[in-house]
């Protein structure tokens, strides 16, 4: 078994767990929708685990009412559009913020 299934397999078993309520100051949210953001959340972090090319250890996934924020540093520009990519191709994503940032080679 690989880094990335081992990695995938916990993620699903963890995300299961936290299926309680959440609410933001001043943001509401009923559980249905905490439970969607979590799916969504778990779905772009598994799809950008998929992608070989990507540094998907180092992007954060954080997502409210169906908008997603991507951050954390990636070695190249077009890391960041392949991230930006995938994250609008999972089912549920409605708004993708990115905050992504390119590391410069030293």
């Amino acid at each position: 078994m690989d880094l990335k299934t081992l990695f995938l397999a916990a993620l699903f078993a963890g995300s299961s767990l936290v299926i309680s309520g959440c609410s933001h100051p001043g943001h509401q949210q009923s559980s249905s929708e905490v439970v969607s953001d979590l799916a969504i959340t778990t779905k772009v972090k598994s799809a950008l685990l998929l992608e070989d090319d990507l540094n998907s250890f180092d992007i954060k996934v954080k997502t409210f009412n169906g908008t997603v924020q991507l951050t954390g540093f990636v070695d190249s520009q077009w890391q960041i559009d392949k991230a930006l990519q995938v994250t609008r191709g999972v089912a549920g994503v409605r708004k993708v913020k990115n905050d992504l940032i390119h590391k410069p080679a030293l």
